[in-house]
């Protein structure tokens, strides 16, 4: 509350009084003011808008605010602050000037030094200036601005330009005439930053020539809480400083006069308490203002003050007075000035609830005045200082009952004298007598009992106070605004909590709506408000670091008339014509009635239309449509009208003549031919439609078409009863069997008038019958009058249908009905159909059906085949399910139950477990087995509903006297026993860890115990009912997040098994207060985050985790760190963009809200639900330079270095630790940091190694570097160097004399070289702009057909899975399996095509696959066995021979084979990792995951791979395909020799072609038939081979087409027609092959001589030529292609060849390598962006969870290295997953990838392992060119994968359960994708070949033996052993 204070009225006068030395303000600027915002700082922080209110803009000061003044005429806002002024445009608030007022040197025991002759011997301090009073006076076009400082000194500023002074004072008056200055003239408001001052500026008196200015100020003199308490008694204030005076303003007359007292004798027109009396007569001044405002010429004005005379300090029954003092101005121009005195009267005001003084709210905060009203806002004082909000209300006076109160009051005194009515003020220093006396023979006129006279010249008090009741209440109310709006009066009020609140009041006063807004949370909202003098439609008002212009009502929120209307929003009303909600002003045609509906009016006068008819028939004709129209709506008449029935239809539509309140309007239906379609399975359709006016559709209704003729069609089996009970007038024709509309369509014969007399079947129950079976079907009948005798048939849904013959007249029979099934048993519906008119039945309302089962379906045992019994199922059991004969005895009885698997395995002893039992033969019928299931003696009660017969019991186990275990025995007329044993065991709870929390919940709680894993339901219960959630168990402990409670207490915490009794252990948790968040600082943060954030409160000590998130424009939250319980730090979250926005605190995952603010009560439940307590201003980056602006630094080593860094103007505040300062890795010591510039220093030397460092600076964040360091010698070494130097140019001058006709011939050669190098250097750029303009619009062309054809030829998941799982073995595979294909075009037969041995049949014979099925099933259930599965893998891995491979493709089975339980396989990896993380950590932690050895590595990359396929085919998929298409397309640009490979376009120098070798391209004229075109162009080059042209005529013709089905070349001719009459088959070799140095050139396009446009035909071969064999595995020493093998490995041959050739070295042409790189670089930016790059739809949650795994798994062991993690992180996904990928796109896609292609990706994987590294690339001359290709890009890569692994970091971590979902869906989406039994059977045989070594691994561990898994695995042997490698070798 104190600082509102800090403004010119006493917002907090309380505070002032309350103690002898006031409190320190807590905003109080500092001594050292942070500096003015700059311009970008001060422009709008962003629009807030709830219901009905909108801050359309915001001003934020850095130092306080304290008043603010409106100038209408000029659109300004001037704004004063704590040693700032601003002026502001009105619109935008925009900053157009500013001056600085302060800090100032002062002391206030000092007089002005505006007052030459007084001196002071006090020291003055330097003292922040607070503004008192800011008032405008158009008339002199000033701005008169007061402050705290030199005893409150005013200035006269210059209206339009605040920073200037318009008239110095005291005024510098020329020598002749000194101008004396009194101290009277400068002490004009109060001078302590608590005290209250208002301003008011009085319009001119009669004669005067200027303004006046009415100043009311609290005393601060000696004796008040405000004066300094020292040795000093001086006190300038007494003397000098009245309570109220009206001061002279005439800054054009005498300047000597300027605020003096302006009548003479200036004592009296002032109001001063006398000296002793000012300790009871505290005065705080709230506001000043004139009433009427705008008087009719000649009234009476007067000015008001409204104030308080606080309570006395140390009297406990003293109470706050709230008092309104009013003054006389002179009427008119003319009038003559009263005295102050003369005029002054005060009385009371009284704001109290009508219960007596307990509801009195005594003290004024803030008034608002209106025509007649004066609405107030009143406190009750708290007593305790640090109450948050004290209570408040609203109260109203009459201004009529003011006036009469004063009038009876003067009355009292002078005419008829009444002590009880009024008093003279005694306590004020006066000229004339102290008591009210009676005046003889006095009649007093009407103007003298307003302002009384000359003879009646005392200042008075009327002793009875103004009472009113208050309108409304709530906490913390500061100010308050009125504007009366139509019926309706609209209240604004604000709050010590920063929010806005309207309230919408009835002409009864009565609240009839409320909306609120937080302006800014924590700072009060000043008391005074004023609404725009232009525009009323907004309101300006101000917080204590705020200005704000809020819109009075945000009207566009409303969409619909019942919205806008129904808000009661006083200023919102629907504005009909434009169809919206409006302000009246921004309707048009609004002042006229109709055309704007009030809220007064109520949503009952919304326009509504009515349609006449409401229903049409389809088949009848309409004239037109009558519209009613009613509502507020203008009179339509003449007006341009249409009805609108969508889809651009419309008809004209007319009003016949002027009407108001209901219209008829008419207007044509729609045309028939444009009805809209019905629906399907619907016999109407409904209409929408609407009246458009002037182009707005104004008000809408619709209308139904039906069609009785449908009724049959949409509901054929109940046609006559649905066209009876039709909605709609339908008749039934019963001989037509029609629905019609008319009734004389049907003919004579008698019809059905009613539902009840419609002809239907009457269902009967049918007893079952088995399929195949031949059986006469009764069915009654109904009504059957009107069929009587008809040919009927009986239909069951299916073709066949079956004769119906009539029994009598109300039943017929369906003869020898033959129903089949192969489900279990089916339901046919049986309906009566009249024979030979199909879909004509009789009614059957209740549809009566067939059962028709099957026994040889479903029933795979005896129990469940002759438990169908129940069922009416006759089935017996003999060597399978068969069906019962008539004749055959009734069945026995079935073997005894046999017991699989029963789980839980263990129980507590009050029983209540659910226990499952799974196996064969467990009872026909829930009956056999209700009693008799045990657990040793311990019966388990079946759950009926629960129970599968024959297949599982659930059962709920009994309580038990003690823990034992025994076998489970099901007994259904023989017994049956479990192999397993069932534990009961008793769960015993110790102790719980944190025993207390906040009562908001959220607390995470472990309590600690045995046993506690038991049982299949377990809860944790707080205070005995609230249960815990997030459970997470084991053996020993349970971890769960405790609810909210109530109240702070200290409630039990019990477990609970089974729903059973409650296991206490005497545990207790206390809930205590929550915590409070009080504040948070700084306010600002850098839209990059980083910034700490302080956050102060009470209690943190119960905060486990805290995160920190800002609406609407914040990234990612930040986790905050909890200091101790009375601080948090938070990291500012990054931001999108610079603007204000609410931040919430998350305090052990709740959202923090302030239950003091909530108890405001001003908001709406929702709305406080949504409300944000603290906002975080975010602005631009601070920018940093050096001191000149340059970016290079010498320095040389072993000197000080000092930098100046210049900081650009920010309104940030930032703190001098909050920079860091960097060079290289050397931080730079801050020593100075100032507004503009930081200074800072190195101590230690830099190291000269790298001779250039860069200098950054960082805040939070953001990272700037500025500039670079050049390091160079020193002083010494340059002379030492001048020296060397002088010397090395004599002997070089000597040499040079030598050696001159040497270096003019090197000098000729050197010049060529350099012309040579500089004509290649530009053919190179040359070559790179092209081809990238060249492969761009290729690209572009392939990108187009992507999208037009079927697109990316992506494998199917699972060729993908077998291809990544086991790509060792895809050579063997694709030998013997391919793809699923059809040869194109192929004659002949088509090999047999094979697939995958995990994608087919398990092929093994039929005799041996039960018992394999039996062993591999239960094999399967060991392996889903955790124990089991880890015991296995490390028996496995033990072994020696036990090779990498074995145990790749182990890994890669147990995928397969746990691929539909992907939660259980993580699992085991998971536990896996954490050995293999144990074993590395002991080592080297950094070699971890590098390679892949062990089985669990290569179970992680086959993790990733199934995690990361949707991302792979959703977001990489794109770019990598363009990559590698870009690749081929840059590499067929030039030549490619067909032998080697080497190609002139590559990224692997190894594959560089270093031969120039010219190639020219050749269009051709390309026909073949095949993948579905006919003829295409195709572009070649003339150096290509055949085969290589046929390559390229085949990709582009079967570019749409999986590579896997295109032809090969060598299964095609290509023939060349030369003419019409020759033509020629083309080959690599034939007769005309050239042969040079004994070596056969293969054919080219240049060979044949094939010109550009040639025709060619390919065609299918009709025999394979395999003579040639494939082209790159000839024998290089008889076939060459381009380059002879010596070329490029020795000294070329002199041959005639050759000695044309340009003699060019062959690094020459690595350049190429450049060229390449630079065309495909936008393709490789792109495949690393999506790769490294967060969908927001899609995060990758594999890769969070599993990075978070590595961070908690390196942190439990105490490895804090982040290279280690980032390495780990590395090692599991980009070189695991990513580079895997990168290499072999033959994985993904069905594509192919040459060995060129193959080389090429090398060289990109190579770039991204670089990229993901840390270690710094050590690069020379001599590093290989794969390495160096792309060194410039790597830093920018590394960034790129920085960013990637913070932004995974900065994810929301996922829980167990999140993960395990997403798990779930995986495992589901691509579920029956494998045979797991190959698998399974493929993991057997690892089981066998190391039996002894896992029977021994399985013995030595204690949890396997106590489980007899070894029992287990030895049964599993048992069944396979027989048979499974006779089997094999039969298959």
């Amino acid at each position: 509350m104190a600082r509102r204070a800090a403004g010119g009225a006493p917002l907090s006068a309380r505070a002032a009084a309350a103690s002898p030395l006031p409190p320190r303000p807590p905003f109080r600027a500092p001594q050292c003011p942070p500096p003015p915002p700059p311009l970008w700082l001060l422009l709008l922080l962003g629009a807030a808008r709830v219901g009905a209110l909108e801050i359309q803009r915001r001003f934020p000061s850095p130092t306080p605010t304290n008043n603010f003044a409106l100038d209408g005429a000029a659109g300004t806002v001037y704004l004063a602050a704590v040693n700032r002024l601003y002026q502001l445009s009105g619109a935008n608030l925009s900053l157009e000037a500013e001056a600085a007022v302060g800090p100032v040197a002062d002391s206030p025991l000092c007089h002005a030094p505006q007052l030459p002759q007084a001196s002071c011997e006090h020291p003055r301090r330097l003292t922040d200036n607070y503004n008192k009073i800011l008032q405008l006076d158009p008339g002199q076009g000033l701005v008169v601005v007061c402050g705290s400082v030199y005893q409150g000194f005013c200035q006269l500023r210059r209206r339009g330009n605040i920073s200037a002074v318009a008239v110095p004072f005291p005024p510098a008056a020329p020598p002749a005439a000194p101008v004396t200055v009194f101290p009277s003239m400068l002490n004009v408001a109060a001078n302590h930053p608590n005290a209250s001052t208002v301003g008011l500026l009085l319009p001119p008196a009669a004669g005067a020539g200027g303004s006046r200015l009415l100043v009311g100020a609290t005393y601060t003199g000696y004796g008040s809480a405000f004066f300094p308490r020292n040795r000093s008694l001086e006190d300038h204030r007494f003397e000098n400083t009245p309570e109220i005076a009206i001061r002279s303003l005439d800054a054009r007359g005498d300047l000597a006069k300027l605020f003096t007292f302006d009548l003479n004798p200036s004592d009296d027109n002032i109001l001063k308490i006398k000296q002793g009396a000012k300790e009871q007569h505290k005065l705080g001044f709230v506001r000043a203002f004139l009433h009427p405002p705008d008087p009719r010429p000649g009234a009476q004005t007067y000015a008001y003050l409204a104030l308080n005379s606080e309570a006395r300090a140390g009297d406990k029954e003293s109470q706050a007075r709230s008092l309104l003092a009013r003054i006389c101005l002179p009427r008119g121009a003319g009038g003559d000035a009263k005295k102050l005195t003369e005029s002054y009267i005060q009385l009371g005001l009284q704001c109290a609830g009508g219960a007596g003084r307990g509801d009195l709210y005594s003290r004024l905060v803030s008034v608002f005045p209106t025509r007649e009203l004066l609405f107030a806002v009143f406190e009750r004082p708290q007593g305790t200082p640090g109450a948050r909000a004290a209570p408040a209300a609203l109260c109203a006076f009459r201004f009529a009952d003011v006036q009469a109160a004063i009038r009876a009051a003067r009355t009292a005194c002078f005419v008829d004298p009444a002590p009880d009515v009024v008093a003279v003020l005694d306590s004020v220093v006066q000229g004339t007598g102290p008591a009210c006396e009676r005046k003889r023979n006095i009649q007093l006129q009407p103007e003298q009992l307003d302002c009384g006279a000359a003879h009646l010249q005392h200042p008075l008090s009327v002793l009875q106070p103004l009472k009113a009741l208050p309108v409304f209440r709530a906490p913390g109310l500061s100010s308050v605004a009125v504007a009366s709006v139509g019926n309706y009066t609209v209240v604004f009020l604000g709050t010590v909590s920063g929010r806005l609140l309207k309230i919408n009041l009835n002409e009864s006063m009565q609240v009839v709506s409320r909306k609120v807004v937080t302006l800014a949370y924590g700072e009060p909202v000043h008391h005074v408000m004023q609404f725009d003098p232009v525009d009323p439609g907004y309101l300006y008002l101000m917080t204590s670091h705020q200005m704000a212009r809020v819109k009075v009502a945000a009207c566009a929120a409303h969409t619909t008339c019942g919205d806008c209307v129904g808000a009661a929003d006083a200023y919102c009303g629907w504005c009909t014509l434009e169809t919206r909600c409006t302000l009246r002003q921004d309707c048009a045609n609004s002042s006229q009635p109709h055309f704007w509906t009030s809220a007064s009016a109520g949503p009952s006068r919304c326009p509504a239309m009515t349609v006449l008819p409401a229903e049409i028939n389809v088949h009848q004709e309409y004239p037109g449509m009558i519209l009613q129209i009613s509502g507020s709506l203008p009179s339509l008449s003449g007006m341009e009208m249409a009805c609108d029935y969508g889809h651009g239809i419309r008809t004209v539509a007319r009003v016949p003549g002027p009407a108001f309140g209901h219209q008829i309007a008419y207007c044509n239906l729609l045309p028939r031919d444009q009805f809209p379609p019905f629906p399907p399975h619907q016999d109407h359709v409904t209409v929408e439609m609407s009246v458009r006016v002037q182009g707005q559709s104004i008000v809408r209704a619709s209308f139904t078409i039906y069609d009785c003729g449908r009724v049959g069609q949409v509901y054929p089996h109940t046609a006559c009863t649905s066209c009876l009970s039709a909605q709609w007038p339908c008749f039934w024709c019963a001989q037509q069997h029609a629905c019609v509309s008319n009734q004389s369509r049907c003919e004579a014969s008698p019809n059905p008038t009613s539902p009840q007399e419609c002809p239907q079947i009457l269902p009967s129950p049918l007893a079952p019958m088995p399929t195949g079976g031949s059986q006469s079907i009764p069915v009654h009948l109904a009504s059957a009058t009107f069929f009587q005798g008809a040919a009927l048939e009986c239909s069951f849904g299916l073709e066949e249908t079956f004769e119906a013959v009539w029994v009598n007249e109300s039943a017929v029979r369906c003869k020898q009905v033959v129903l089949h099934t192969t489900q279990k048993s089916q339901v046919f519906p049986l309906s009566l159909q009249l024979k030979g008119r199909p879909a004509r039945f009789l009614d059957s309302p209740d549809p009566m059906t067939v059962e028709v089962y099957n026994c040889a379906v479903g029933s795979p045992d005896c129990s469940q085949c002759l438990g169908r019994e129940d069922l009416g199922h006759l089935c017996v059991w003999s060597d399978g399910c068969r069906p019962r004969g008539t004749m055959q005895p009734l069945p026995g009885t079935c073997p005894a139950p046999e017991i699989r698997a029963i789980e839980p395995l263990s129980g507590p002893l009050d029983g209540g477990t659910q226990l499952t039992i799974r196996g064969r033969n467990l009872g026909r019928r829930f009956s056999d087995v209700a009693h008799g299931v045990w657990i040793g003696s311990v019966a388990c009660e079946p759950l009926a509903d629960r129970y599968t017969v024959s297949e599982e019991i659930v059962c709920a186990t009994g309580p038990a006297t003690e823990a034992f275990s025994d076998v489970v025995t099901v007994n259904a007329s023989k017994e049956g026993r479990s192999q397993e044993r069932f534990s009961y065991v008793l769960p015993l709870v110790h102790s719980l860890e944190p025993a207390m929390g906040p009562k908001a919940g959220g607390t995470r709680i472990t309590i600690h115990g045995s046993d506690l894993h038991v049982g299949s339901e377990l809860q944790v219960l707080v205070n005995n009912t609230e249960p815990c959630t997030e459970l997470l168990r084991s053996d020993a402990s349970i971890a769960c997040t405790v609810p909210g409670g109530t109240l702070p207490a200290v409630v039990p915490v019990c477990v609970r098994f089974e729903q059973r009794g409650c296991v206490h252990g005497g545990l207790n948790f206390q809930y205590m207060p929550n915590p409070v968040i009080t504040a948070i600082s700084p306010h600002r943060s850098h839209v990059s985050g980083g910034r700490t954030i302080t956050v102060a409160g009470e209690r943190f000590h119960m905060v486990q985790k805290v995160s920190m998130a800002v609406h609407h424009i914040g990234r990612e939250p930040t986790l905050c760190k909890v200091l101790n319980s009375t601080l948090i730090t938070c990291p500012s979250p990054g931001a999108l963009s610079n603007a204000s926005a609410p931040v919430d605190f998350f305090l052990n995952g709740r959202v923090y809200a302030d239950e003091a603010a909530v108890a405001e009560e001003l908001l709406e439940p929702e709305e406080a639900q949504r409300g944000s307590q603290f906002r975080l201003d975010y602005l631009p980056d601070p920018q940093f330079s050096t001191a000149k602006r340059e970016k290079w630094i010498k320095h040389h080593p072993g000197e000080p270095l000092t930098l100046v860094i210049h900081k650009e103007q920010d309104g940030l505040g930032l703190e001098s630790h909050e920079y860091r300062v960097k060079i290289g890795q050397v931080a730079c010591d801050i020593q100075i940091v100032s507004e503009r510039v930081i200074h800072c220093s190195v101590n230690e030397s830099l190291g000269t190694a790298e001779g250039q460092l860069p200098i950054t600076i960082q805040v939070g964040n953001f990272n700037q570097t500025i500039a670079t360091l050049q390091l160079g010698g020193s002083e010494t070494a340059i002379i030492v160097s001048i020296v060397i130097c002088s010397v090395l140019l004599l002997l070089s001058v000597v040499a040079l004399f030598v050696f001159c006709t040497k270096s003019r011939r090197a000098e000729r050669y050197w010049q060529k070289t350099l012309l040579q190098m500089e004509e290649m250097e530009s053919q190179i750029r040359e070559e790179i702009r092209k081809g990238f303009a060249e492969l761009q619009t290729d690209m572009t062309d392939l990108t187009k057909e992507l999208n037009r054809s079927q697109g990316i030829p992506f494998l199917e998941y699972k060729h993908f899975v077998t291809r990544t799982f086991f790509p060792k073995c895809s050579s063997l595979y694709e030998e013997r399996y391919v793809l699923p294909s059809q040869t194109l075009n192929s004659q002949g037969s088509s090999p047999v095509q094979e697939t995958h041995p995990l994608l087919g049949e398990w092929k093994i014979p039929e005799s041996c696959r039960p018992n394999m099925e039996e062993g591999i099933s239960l094999f399967s259930s060991l392996l889903n066995n955790r124990h089991f599965l880890i015991v296995f893998v490390h028996a496995l891995e033990q072994q020696k021979d036990f090779a990498v491979r074995d145990r790749c493709s182990l890994a890669s089975l147990l995928t397969i084979a746990l691929h539909g339980k992907l939660e259980y396989y993580t699992g085991i990896m998971k536990e896996l990792l954490v050995d293999l993380i144990d074993a590395s950590a002991a080592k080297n932690p950094k070699l971890m995951l590098r390679r892949t050895e062990s089985v669990v590595e290569k179970m992680l990359t086959n993790w990733m791979s199934i995690c990361m396929y949707s991302c792979l085919r959703e977001t990489v998929g794109e770019p990598f395909f363009l990559l590698l298409c870009a690749i081929k397309q840059q590499i067929n640009k030039g030549s490619i020799d067909a032998i080697t490979g080497k190609a002139r376009y590559t990224l692997n120098e190894e594959w560089l072609l270093r031969e120039n070798i010219e190639a020219k391209p050749r269009n051709l004229n390309v026909s073949f038939q095949g993948c579905g075109m006919d003829s295409l162009s195709v572009r070649a080059m003339d150096t290509d081979t055949l085969t290589q042209v046929k390559e390229k005529i085949l990709e582009a013709f079967c570019k749409n087409v999986p590579y896997s089905q295109w032809p090969r070349a060598e299964d095609v001719d290509l023939e060349w027609f030369a003419s019409s009459t020759q033509s020629y088959i083309l080959r690599d070799l034939d007769d005309t092959s050239v042969v040079e140095d004994g070596r056969k050139k293969l054919n080219t396009l240049a060979h044949y001589k094939i010109p550009e446009g040639a025709s060619l035909a390919m065609s299918l071969t009709d025999k394979k030529d395999n003579t040639l064999g494939r082209v790159k595995d000839l024998d290089t020493e008889k076939y060459f292609h381009l380059v002879l093998p010596t070329d490029e490995l020795a000294e070329p041959k002199k041959s005639h060849r050759q000695s044309h050739r340009k003699k060019v070295l062959p690094e020459i042409y690595l350049t190429r390598l450049l060229s390449t790189k630079g065309t495909l670089q936008k393709f490789l930016d792109d495949l690393f962006k999506a790769i490294l790059s967060i969908r927001e739809d899609k995060p990758p949650l594999a890769v969070k969870y599993f990075f978070d795994f590595l961070e908690e798994q390196a942190e439990k062991r105490g490895i804090s290295d982040p290279d280690t993690l980032h390495i780990w992180k590395t090692n599991s996904l980009p070189l695991r997953f990513w580079v895997n990928i990168l290499k072999n796109p033959q994985f993904v896609f069905d594509i192919e990838k040459t060995d060129h292609i193959d080389a090429c990706l090398s060289v990109i994987a190579q770039a991204f392992i670089d990229a993901c590294s840390i270690s710094d690339l050590q690069l020379g001359k001599d590093s290989p060119t794969n390495k160096l290709l792309y060194a410039k890009e790597i830093p920018e890569y590394r960034k790129i994968v920085q960013r990637y692994y913070k932004q995974i970091h900065d994810m929301t971590p996922l829980s167990e359960q999140e993960m395990n979902a997403h798990l779930a869906e995986e495992s589901r989406k691509y579920q029956n994708e494998f045979n797991t039994n190959v698998a399974m059977a493929e993991i057997y045989k690892y089981a066998k070949r190391y039996r002894p070594q896992i029977v021994s691994a399985l013995e030595a561990n204690p949890t396997a033996r106590r489980t007899q898994l070894q029992h287990k695995f030895e049964q599993v042997v048992a069944l396979m052993e027989d048979n499974i490698y006779e089997c094999y070798s039969e298959a």
